[in-house]
């Protein structure tokens, strides 16, 4: 199984990036652990140096980890939740701007739960695992009010909608459902990585084309969070070595 325990932020070169074995396991468009492994260490180094607070877990007693990172954002939500007044206020998180906002506001327009058009500060917890059935990272997340509250999955629903353009819950059912971690045995949303192959696949083949590395990682991670507001800042794809 994958282990990262070796891992030491200081102590990480990027000289793989060129080695040709990493370069095979990218034309096989596919991911494998160590691939997995490798493309996590060069996160976990330009994290450290942005600061941008993502960490490796490792679950005790085992040599099994996960990619780990916690957020505060907001999230128009209504009267699900039964939250008082108090609560309803525009959420103030460290940038986060007014542009952000536009996509709440369509939430907001098209959320029969938004009842009051507010927002909430959500904690969420993010956590990137590696999926051995598709090949492909997974992203897990669940997210709490700052008193302890739990969004539901209808509230996910809603503020991913209009970002996917999806108007079936089938649509919504195969994109975020609801599950067990599967190293914690915690409930938690998923990501369902069903599609990954299907935007993962043109980048690698153009990597591969121009025999040039890829982080699987850091490109899937560019595209599936924005979803939910997790975006990846510009200093990790301006960076070379990544």
């Amino acid at each position: 199984m994958l282990d990262l325990s070796r891992f030491c932020p200081l102590a990480l070169h990027f000289s793989f990036l060129t080695r040709p074995d990493v370069l095979t396991q990218m034309s096989s468009l596919q991911l494998d652990e160590d691939g997995f492994f490798d493309c996590c260490q060069l996160l976990l180094q330009k994290s450290e140096e942005l600061r941008d607070g993502w960490s490796w877990e490792r679950v005790q007693g085992t040599t099994e980890g996960y990619l780990r990172k916690t957020a505060l954002r907001p999230v128009p939500i209504g009267s699900k939740l039964n939250h008082k007044d108090s609560e309803v206020e525009r959420c103030s998180v460290p940038g986060h701007t007014e542009d952000d906002d536009e996509d709440d506001a369509d939430v907001l327009l098209n959320s029969s739960q938004s009842g009051d058009g507010g927002h909430l500060c959500f904690q969420f917890e993010f956590h990137i695992l590696y999926s051995s059935s598709f090949r492909t990272p997974v992203l897990y997340f669940r997210a709490f009010t700052l008193e302890g509250k739990s969004l539901s999955l209808e509230d996910v629903w809603s503020f991913i909608r209009p970002k996917l353009r999806l108007s079936s819950e089938d649509g919504l059912l195969s994109t975020v459902t609801q599950q067990e971690h599967p190293l914690l045995g915690q409930p938690f949303f998923m990501l369902h990585p069903c599609k990954t192959d299907d935007f993962m696949r043109p980048v690698l083949e153009a990597a591969r084309q121009a025999n040039r590395p890829v982080n699987y990682v850091l490109t899937w991670l560019s595209v599936v969070g924005p979803l939910l507001g997790l975006d990846v800042p510009l200093e990790y794809s301006s960076d070379k070595r990544l």
